[in-house]
């Protein structure tokens, strides 16, 4: 019959999820290959973890597994990754403490905003602005940068090592400074009544 109602898909089984989690493990592995500075097999991990980000998001909608789960755990994958690795690669002395600060602080900043834009008018979903996707997309380059220039010391690679962090400096504040104007504005839009205006 045509009205049997589809049995609901686990979350965790659907392609796009599975890629994502599998983003994440490969972190653990990726920082040991750093601390143990076998940087060919971190950079290439490193191009790894891209690519399921680069797909995760194509297969979603190639396969129509959108998921709330995917939503949350995506983004989540990406903050883990590129945190954990700027503090690792700080701690290697390869990345400047100030811009592992900056993107720390920024991340950090987010959650709190969060926490206290969900406690005044509830949930609110946030669809990545400009500066946020610049910004990750500065700092996956920064990342790829800094292992690319272990291998390849060149002037060339130099450069883009320097002017991948500068850029990832910047966007992290201006990102950082746009997601609290919007939060701004969520709180603002919320009438006395306790409702949200639009």
């Amino acid at each position: 019959m045509n009205d049997v109602a589809r049995p609901k898909q686990n979350p965790f089984r659907a392609a796009p999820n599975l890629l994502t989690l599998l983003r994440i493990c490969l972190a653990p592995f990726l920082v040991a290959a750093i601390l143990d500075k076998h940087y060919a097999l971190s950079f290439g991990l490193f191009l790894v973890a891209g690519l399921t980000d680069a797909l995760d998001g194509s297969v979603a909608r190639l396969l129509k597994q959108r998921t709330v789960l995917g939503q949350y755990l995506d983004p989540v994958a990406d903050k883990l990754l590129l945190s954990t690795l700027f503090l690792v690669l700080m701690h290697m002395g390869l990345i400047p403490p100030r811009v592992t600060v900056l993107v720390f602080g920024r991340d950090v900043g987010i959650l709190v905003v969060a926490a206290i834009l969900y406690a005044a008018v509830g949930r609110r979903e946030f669809s990545p602005s400009v500066f946020g996707k610049a910004n990750t997309l500065a700092q996956v380059s920064a990342v790829a940068a800094v292992l690319l220039h272990q291998l390849t010391p060149s002037n060339g690679v130099a450069v883009f090592c320097t002017l991948a962090l500068w850029a990832t400096m910047i966007l992290t504040v201006v990102s950082g400074l746009h997601y609290a104007w919007i939060a701004a504005r969520r709180v603002g839009a919320q009438s006395p009544n306790g409702s949200v205006t639009k």
